[in-house]
């Protein structure tokens, strides 16, 4: 029976968050509201507040559904000695995109992230969390570039802090436009491509570390 119990519990849990995906949607993260996620999802408030003890709390784990790959690239090589730097940069980069195209619902809730959500004082510190995940990324995927200028693939004056920034940007940008359009271009069959002209760009002419933002580093 308790087994069953928690069974049902999680059952529950995935009905709000698919609620949630499609009330988000449709009425922006910002308008609505805890009991129109549980009219959607066909149960009480109070079955809502066992989960979720706020809309921000909801909304923090509707975004750890979609994994949020550009904010967790190269979580997984943090300390290492990395044979070819460029190469995991263009596969971290290249999973990204990718990782948005593989399905509807990762699409639809970076749809929301993107395009629905107003970081209101409620979602204040979901979006200051965000913003933490992020720098804390971006930290890691300048140690990447690091090596690549140690091993020679970038010029030793590269800024990769500017290079870091650049390529989420880039990156960011991508998956936005595509959220935002998706009939205006095929992101799953371009991205090799757009990544490869990236780090073509990067190699040919990454920019360059001058005083004034040395302080930054």
């Amino acid at each position: 029976m308790a087994r069953r119990t928690k069974e049902e519990a999680l059952e529950t849990r995935e009905q709000l968050l698919d609620a949630a995906e499609r009330v988000f949607r449709e009425r922006g993260v910002g308008h609505a509201s805890l009991a129109e996620v549980a009219d959607a999802a066909g149960v009480t408030r109070g079955a809502v507040y066992h989960h979720f003890e706020s809309k921000a709390e909801l909304f923090q784990a509707l975004m750890a559904r979609a994994e949020m790959p550009i904010d967790t690239a190269f979580e997984d090589f943090q300390n290492q000695d990395i044979a070819d730097p460029l190469a995991l940069f263009r596969q971290q980069g290249l999973q990204a995109l990718l990782h948005l195209t593989s399905s509807t619902q990762i699409q639809n809730i970076f749809e929301v992230i993107y395009l629905r959500c107003e970081y209101t004082d409620e979602l204040a510190a979901v979006g200051a969390q965000h913003v933490q995940d992020r720098l804390q990324c971006l930290g890691k995927c300048m140690a990447v570039l690091d090596q690549a200028v140690a091993k020679g693939q970038l010029p030793a004056d590269t800024d990769t802090r500017l290079a870091a920034h650049g390529a989420f940007a880039f990156v960011g940008g991508l998956m936005r436009d595509w959220v935002e359009a998706p009939d205006t271009f095929d992101l799953k069959a371009a991205a090799p491509q757009l990544i490869d002209t990236y780090i073509a760009g990067l190699r040919a002419n990454p920019p360059r570390r001058i005083a004034a933002n040395e302080h930054l580093r």
